[in-house]
């Protein structure tokens, strides 16, 4: 009996040893602002003096009832994520059928497609400002094309579909990867048995291809529901919101509201009262996709 409490208090020790140093730095780094900012949210704090004031659920109110900046960058924000999950999950599902056919340049193919997620969000964004207001502006004037001669992020519809434009490039290489280790992972030979009772390309996508990487649809739309709700440092570096705040998402309404017009209490709420949306969206999401995949 003593020796088996001794067994397992060396293994809580081995644990704690091991899970100790990530557990303090996600408890200092993530846990504990976020119970700050949980009770900034009942405050007025400015974000600099040590003078903390109690106000209730009047910032809740706030946002409510007057905030018209939030109402807007959160309409804006559901636009953007709607189009981008759909364009991205079905431009990496697509480039994930092609180049699992056996292709000499597909694993090639693969590393450039996947290139762009490596690269940072804020350098994306400078690269693609160049590309909208010179690149494209060159191509224009070369070819006489009015597609390029748009003002892309100088007017509201165009700028939107420019942040969309980014994002679905640099998101579409990693869903790619994922989709593409799902259908890797399907039995030849059910696709076999479809070839031979004469199925359709299409009749093989809708009952065999999609009901079997139903997991890896699950992980994509988690990832680009929630990427998309949070993005920040494409649209910061591409548009900081312009023209006229038509491209402001919800995170860069807090940024600012928080550390421009020094309402951290107020930011505090909208970023609480944010987190729970976006929580509550992609844990329903990802209930229903759950009920749709295949039990092996």
């Amino acid at each position: 009996m003593i020796q088996t409490r001794r067994q397992q208090a060396s293994q809580w020790l081995q644990q704690l040893y091991l899970l100790g140093p990530a557990l303090l730095f996600f408890t200092v780094i993530v846990l504990i602002p976020f119970v700050m900012g949980m009770y900034y949210s009942f405050t007025d704090w400015n974000g600099v003096s040590n003078e903390v004031t109690w106000v209730g659920l009047n910032n809740f109110a706030t946002i409510f009832t007057g905030d018209e900046g939030f109402r807007n960058a959160f309409v804006f924000t559901l636009k953007f994520t709607v189009t981008a999950v759909i364009l991205t999950n079905l431009l990496g599902f697509v480039l994930a059928l092609l180049l699992t056919r056996p292709l000499r340049t597909r694993n090639a193919l693969r590393t450039i497609f996947f290139l762009p997620n490596v690269i940072g969000g804020l350098l994306l964004g400078f690269i693609w400002q160049f590309i909208f207001t010179k690149g494209f502006a060159a191509v224009g004037d070369a070819t006489g094309i009015g597609f390029f001669n748009l003002p892309w992020l100088g007017d509201a519809s165009t700028g939107f579909w420019g942040v969309v434009i980014v994002s679905v490039w640099q998101g579409a290489g990693y869903l790619m990867v994922i989709y593409i280790a799902g259908l890797i992972n399907i039995p030849g030979e059910l696709m076999e048995a479809a070839d031979i009772d004469g199925a359709g390309f299409g009749q093989k996508l809708k009952n065999i291809i999609v009901p079997l990487i139903m997991p890896a649809v699950t992980v994509c739309l988690f990832l680009t529901l929630s990427n998309s709700f949070k993005v920040f440092d494409v649209v910061y570096s591409l548009t900081r919101g312009g023209p006229y705040n038509s491209t402001e998402p919800v995170t860069m309404d807090i940024y600012f509201e928080a550390f421009t017009n020094n309402r951290m209490g107020l930011g505090a709420a909208k970023a609480l009262l944010f987190f729970v949306i976006v929580a509550a969206i992609t844990m329903l999401q990802v209930m229903l996709t759950k009920r749709k995949e295949v039990q092996s």
